[in-house]
């Protein structure tokens, strides 16, 4: 601890956290999201869990056996990596679907960088990319419903007769993405259209968890009260997340309706942003503490970044989620940003 106070200067703060303390708090915190899984699923999601979480634990250990140095598996990280992964797949999936990607997370996304605090993706996200360039069909289809019988969770019965088969796929957000993507529907009818998918009803089985989804997706509520839990302990702080949900909100107004700018309601946004993994990963995995900025401007800037690229793949790109994919990417900006977004020493003044 001399070593400490030698080269840094005063005053020193020291608080009782540590890497243990804080990974089991998040575990915790994603315990409401597991029980509503459980509950929507049965014991299936419960079991994918633990055999995410198991082969990211007994991964680690081996791989930190092999290295010769200290195995931290006590600490939680590991736990929460594969936890992650898991929740990133259907319920419908095969058992060794969230093992492979715990592997990968670990092995890939977070050993051969030197393990915890020297990755600079988000393991459970490279876990999650892996799973999906190599089973995409596995992890795009497939969908059960839950057991209350809701498969997509979208309210169609007051929809035109006609509708193409397309826009009943089982996600809500492949179910936008079909609408947007398909020519069947006449072109003044698509927002119309658009709108009544994304409707009270929608919105509220996408916040209570009644939809098709993966397994740590699907509950809006449980998730945010994993996220308010981890705010209270100062885990996570909101210039990320609400950045990130912000910059969707506004960019999904303006440019989400399919006939111009701002044709759309206002609820569409709404369900940008409670479906799909918006709220996993504005919380859960965008706030990384090692993957993402340190400085508070650069926070901003991540989650902005993040959410720019999460529309542009919704409404642009060939897949209906995007979440995943704009965190990985802004993960090889952090270095610049922080260089970039270092605040000014106080009292400095420019020549």
């Amino acid at each position: 601890m001399s070593d400490v106070y030698t080269v840094s200067a005063a005053p020193h703060i020291k608080e009782k956290v540590s890497v243990s303390s804080i990974m089991w708090q998040v575990v915790l915190a994603l315990l409401p999201a597991l029980l509503v899984s459980i509950y929507f699923y049965g014991t299936k999601a419960f079991l994918l869990t633990l055999y995410g979480a198991a082969a990211a634990v007994i991964t680690e250990a081996i791989i930190q056996k092999f290295r010769g140095v200290p195995v931290t598996i006590k600490d939680g990280s590991a736990v929460v990596t594969g936890i992650l992964v898991a929740f990133n797949i259907n319920a419908a999936a095969p058992w060794w679907i969230p093992v492979v990607g715990a592997v990968f997370a670990i092995a890939i996304g977070k050993q051969i960088f030197g393990g915890l605090g020297f990755n600079i993706f988000n393991p459970a996200l490279l876990g999650r990319a892996f799973l999906m360039a190599s089973w995409p069909s596995i992890m795009t289809s497939g969908w059960v419903p839950t057991r209350l019988g809701s498969i997509n969770g979208l309210n169609l019965g007051s929809l035109p007769s006609k509708i193409p088969e397309v826009i009943t796929s089982a996600t809500p957000l492949g179910a936008a993405k079909a609408l947007r993507d398909t020519t069947q529907v006449a072109a003044n009818m698509q927002d119309n259209i658009m709108n009544q998918l994304a409707s009270m009803d929608t919105i509220q089985n996408l916040f209570w968890g009644n939809i098709g989804g993966c397994l740590g997706e699907i509950s809006a509520a449980a998730l945010l009260i994993g996220a308010a839990f981890l705010a209270y302990k100062h885990i996570i702080e909101w210039r990320i997340p609400v950045s990130y949900i912000a910059t969707v909100f506004v960019l999904t107004y303006i440019f989400g309706g399919i006939n111009g700018l701002f044709s759309a309601s206002l609820l569409l946004p709404v369900f940008h942003i409670f479906a799909g993994g918006l709220i996993l990963g504005a919380f859960f995995m965008a706030t990384d503490m090692v993957t993402s900025p340190v400085t508070k401007r650069g926070r901003v800037i991540f989650g902005i970044g993040c959410g720019v690229l999460t529309v542009v793949i919704r409404l642009v790109g060939g897949y209906p989620e995007g979440v995943s994919y704009s965190i990985l990417f802004m993960n090889m900006f952090v270095p610049l940003i922080d260089r970039y977004t270092v605040p000014k020493p106080f009292g400095e003044v420019k020549k």
